[in-house]
């Protein structure tokens, strides 16, 4: 089981490679994976007091997952973005790898994200609002990008309260 420790902190190589699809064969690795990350979610939670969803390559899982848990947990598998709005909204953007840095981004009001779900049947969610903006964050890391890189200046910068 991972825990805390084991997520990659700003700095770290390997936030920054582009992840690859989960394979059919991979399937059967899928649940450890999500446990994985459940559970360093909820510390992250327990610590900081945030924390929607996280991505598997923050646990150095280098692949295409995301978990969410809001109201009931989402397994996102090869999770694609089409339909990102024009419109755009700005935000005070946090992340579970460096917790305590605030990062003033721009994001898609709205999207639709195209995934297999943790049962390899394919889904469609239209998403606008703090979803969409947190979707766009967390497929971010699966493509190696931060919210560090999406500053809108180099006074986007700021320290949690």
């Amino acid at each position: 089981m991972k825990k805390l420790a084991d997520l990659l902190q700003l700095g770290d190589p390997r936030l920054y490679e582009t992840c690859a699809p989960v394979l059919p064969a991979e399937r059967p690795l899928v649940a450890g994976w999500v446990a994985d990350l459940h559970h360093v979610m909820q510390e992250i939670r327990g610590r900081y007091h945030f924390g929607r969803a996280i991505a598997a390559p923050q646990l150095g899982i280098m692949k295409r997952l995301i978990y969410l848990n809001i109201d009931r947990p989402v397994v996102f598998i090869n999770p694609e973005l089409s339909g990102l709005s024009t419109e755009l909204f700005e935000l005070w953007d946090d992340c579970m790898s460096f917790p305590n840095l605030l990062v003033k981004v721009r994001r898609h009001t709205h999207l639709t994200i195209n995934y297999l779900d943790e049962n390899w049947q394919p889904q469609t969610w239209h998403m606008t609002g703090d979803l969409s903006e947190l979707l766009q964050h967390e497929h971010d890391h699966l493509n190696g990008v931060l919210c560090t890189m999406r500053a809108i200046d180099d006074k986007s910068f700021k320290w949690r309260p």
